[in-house]
């Protein structure tokens, strides 16, 4: 298998193709216009670990898979993710002014723009997907299998609904464990889930492996939230990428309000128990996903 580095190289290289930078002021018929494919460029292409779509290339190829069918796959995910994170940045949602150590889409192309670029990722994912799942011949329904699992985690029982209760928690004061769990699954658990199912899905997983990767995508999922809620309050700001302080600034329901700093420290250790746990018949195949789960636990940025 590759290193995380490796994946994000192979998505990065595949994105650029995907979505050409196009010469200026171009506004042709039936062609993406120049302005858009730079914002959709602008922040689809600033970097970051692409997690997810390492999650999906790595379980496809831990379970038997090829990459090469898989990348568009990979590619999409990001895509989402990236629209997620640009809506997610604007005023109406947690109003951030800097994204992977630099200034959001919306500070740098409006906020009219900035919601059209996340719009043109959402959709252009699913061509993506689509156009994939047609050329696949008698694999056709791998394919189909495996954007349904990707839109299931993107969508309003997913990343959707955990936004959703995210925002309607935004300063109150009676937040429980409860709506937590059901904030952290959707908004970041869903989407590697989704990501991690689609992956076995294109490697024609059966059932029992099916569920095992599900379940260390689940712990996983919710390791990495609650690993950021704690350096939302201990990590450097250079080293972070985005602001610091800003969840209870805002307000925001998060492991550390509800569990405190040393509660929710301990949850990210229990979590990656679970998810190694999780992994336990498939061996040596798993090191990667035993190693990037370590990594996140104990990540200082």
């Amino acid at each position: 298998m590759k290193t995380l580095k490796e994946y994000a190289s192979l998505t990065q290289t595949r994105l650029s193709q995907l979505i050409p930078s196009l010469p200026e002021n171009a506004f042709e018929p039936g062609e993406m216009p120049a302005l858009l494919a730079e914002s959709m460029r602008y922040s689809l292409l600033a970097g970051g670990k692409r997690l997810r779509p390492a999650m999906l290339l790595a379980a496809c190829e831990m379970l038997g898979g090829e990459i090469e069918p898989a990348l568009d796959y990979a590619c999409a995910i990001e895509m989402i993710h990236t629209y997620s994170l640009i809506h997610d940045d604007l005023p109406g949602m947690d109003d951030d002014d800097m994204r992977r150590g630099r200034p959001t889409n919306h500070v740098v192309f409006g906020v009219g723009q900035a919601i059209l670029a996340g719009d043109g990722l959402l959709n252009m994912a699913f061509e993506v997907m689509l156009k994939s799942a047609l050329k696949a011949g008698s694999n056709i329904e791998k394919c189909v299998r495996a954007a349904g699992e990707i839109a299931r985690g993107a969508g309003v029982t997913g990343m959707i609904a955990g936004q959703c209760a995210d925002l309607y928690q935004e300063g109150r004061e009676d937040g429980t464990e409860e709506m937590l769990k059901f904030i952290h699954e959707g908004k970041t658990m869903a989407m590697f889930v989704g990501a991690m199912r689609a992956g076995a899905c294109l490697a024609g997983a059966d059932e029992k492996a099916l569920n095992a990767v599900t379940e260390y995508a689940r712990a996983f999922g919710l390791l990495f939230q609650a690993s950021d809620d704690v350096l939302d309050i201990i990590a450097d700001p250079a080293l972070f990428g985005h602001s610091v302080g800003k969840d209870e600034r805002d307000g925001k329901l998060t492991a550390v309000s509800v569990l405190t700093l040393e509660g929710a420290k301990a949850r990210v250790e229990t979590l990656l128990k679970e998810a190694v746990c999780a992994l336990e018949g498939f061996g040596a195949e798993a090191d990667f996903f035993r190693s990037l789960a370590d990594a996140v636990a104990h990540r200082d940025h």
